[in-house]
């Protein structure tokens, strides 16, 4: 008798956490209660429940199905707050969510990889304790995880950690991070890829040392890849904005994106009148830094010819940089017809690229440049006609 009543409070403890913690996820992901979660009240009223020590307890039974509901919630409250991230970490969530990583059953790690890049977003200190953890290298292998869902999450994580300084950015190159997620991207497509993409823009952003990283990696060939091949706006403005973070720190970045014939596709992607606006930004401003610091001059010649006036002036502006110091490339800016080109552009007086085409010009003789200048082979043949020889 006493044994039956024992299985009997046991079987009614297991429906009654069953029935808490799903009823915690339908709370969370009813339609009616998605204006109630963006102001984060529902999480909050869930917290202020006691509900999430619980929740903890949930993700540390054996009942997979019990784990996947009770991530799922920890990671809705997570994400509507540093406030209640910092509530989900109080109650101990990290060291259970990261011994979940490895584990086969995928819709779990979907959850689990999901709990910790909303706890990671919110602030460096959490972003800190998720990698205190020890979640690296091991989270690296669900990158190749054959759940496009769970890959997407795994990257999105890594994604948030890498946002936040040079440091969480250096300790995911120094574990094979930055490898890890080029070759993500590169067996990827659309959305899926989009994490990686703006995970290598963050860390090239911070130094020139995490961009030569990204480099060194083959990060420019795989982000010039999405730029070419994405067909959707946000994915090829997102591999512009990367881009432009590799290629703004010196000279060498600057060459190394340009080599990879990015200028003139961001050009064109600036100057299609079917381009989102967001992506005619992104790609006009990742143009902007890549050209500030970039003396490698085949690859601006495409651009003297087809770019605007408001593009133009960095174009030029960087051969009046590199022209006065070579003598070689003077040579050859002759026999390319740069010299005949910016001979025909309009510049207003006084401006910067009247400027710049000034600097050009005191480069060589004045007898080439008039050569050059637009007009100047009418003016001989007319001094041809009116020639009258000695006879």
């Amino acid at each position: 008798m006493t044994q039956r009543l024992a299985l009997q409070v046991f079987e009614q403890y297991q429906k009654a956490r069953t029935h808490f913690v799903q009823t915690i996820a339908e709370l969370a992901t009813r339609p009616q209660n998605i204006e109630t979660l963006q102001n984060a009240e529902l999480s909050q009223a869930v917290v202020d429940a006691g509900a999430v020590p619980l929740l903890v307890l949930c993700i540390q039974e054996p009942e997979v199905p019990l784990k996947r509901i009770a991530a799922s919630a920890l990671s809705d409250i997570a994400k509507q707050s540093p406030e209640l991230a910092q509530t989900v970490v109080d109650a101990g969530s990290i060291a259970h969510l990261a011994q979940m990583i490895l584990n086969p059953d995928a819709k779990l790690k979907r959850q689990v990889f999901s709990a910790l890049g909303q706890i990671s977003k919110h602030s460096v200190d959490l972003a800190e304790m998720v990698v205190e953890a020890e979640i690296f290298p091991s989270v690296l292998t669900c990158l190749k995880d054959p759940d496009e869902y769970v890959k997407k999450n795994v990257a999105t994580l890594i994604r948030e950690i890498a946002k936040h300084t040079p440091e969480l950015s250096q300790l995911i190159v120094n574990t094979g991070g930055v490898a890890a997620v080029i070759d993500y991207i590169g067996n990827s497509k659309s959305n899926v890829r989009l994490p990686g993409i703006m995970m290598l823009g963050y860390v090239a952003a911070h130094s020139e040392n995490l961009a030569m990283a990204v480099i060194v990696s083959k990060g420019v060939t795989q982000l010039a890849i999405c730029l070419s091949e994405e067909p959707e706006d946000h994915i090829k403005a997102a591999s512009a904005w990367a881009l432009g973070q590799i290629g703004r720190h010196t000279p060498e970045h600057a060459r190394a994106v340009a080599v990879a014939n990015v200028l003139p596709k961001l050009l064109s992607l600036y100057m299609q009148t079917g381009s989102s606006e967001d992506l005619q930004i992104k790609a006009k401003k990742a143009l902007k830094n890549i050209l500030q610091k970039c003396t490698y001059l085949p690859a601006l010649d495409p651009l003297l010819h087809d770019a605007p006036p408001n593009v133009l002036k960095h174009v030029v502006g960087q051969y009046s940089k590199v022209l006065p110091h070579d003598t070689k490339a003077r040579r050859l800016f002759v026999t390319s017809g740069g010299l005949k080109k910016i001979q025909e552009i309009k510049a207003e007086p006084g401006s910067v690229l009247q400027e710049y085409i000034n600097g050009i010009n005191n480069c060589y003789p004045e007898e080439i440049v008039r050569y050059y200048s637009p007009g100047y082979s009418d003016a001989l043949l007319e001094r041809v006609e009116n020639y009258q020889p000695a006879l």
